[in-house]
């Protein structure tokens, strides 16, 4: 199974050197022992659906990091999806509801050195800047 190794953990490594400790290094490691029956069925999962979908879909999603992260912290969503039946009768709250909910998805996408190892690309780009503002400034 494939895994993302992150940050100083690649400290071990005799081939990588880094000049700023290792922030924002990321590097991907096949273990064939690693991962439950569950992960590994998601995980085939996710390739399936990309090998089929690749002429749609331009970018991989990095679907494998995500399901690493989000199953590493058992991440549980808990704020409720906001259903928009009439766009121009969105409320203030069903705005605020959707921010706190992808902020909080962002969030745990978050490796432990403070960086997004994504694939970032488009308007995604702007996303962790911007999530980053938030929390700096106690808007969350």
């Amino acid at each position: 199974m494939w895994r993302l190794r992150i940050g100083a953990a690649a400290r071990d490594e005799h081939h990588l050197f880094s000049t700023n400790n290792y922030v924002g290094r990321q590097t991907w490691e096949f273990d064939a022992e690693a991962g439950s029956p569950e992960e590994l069925a998601g995980m085939e999962q996710a390739r399936r659906n990309f090998s089929l979908n690749r002429s749609r879909f331009k970018t991989s999603g990095d679907l494998l990091w995500r399901m690493q992260f989000l199953s590493e912290k058992k991440f549980e969503q808990k704020i409720p999806r906001v259903r928009v039946e009439d766009a121009d009768k969105i409320t203030y709250e069903d705005a605020k509801t959707a921010m706190r909910r992808g902020m909080l998805y962002l969030g745990a996408l978050q490796a432990k050195d403070g960086h997004w190892p994504a694939e970032n690309s488009g308007i995604m780009f702007l996303n962790s800047p911007f999530v980053s503002s938030c929390s700096f400034s106690n808007s969350l």
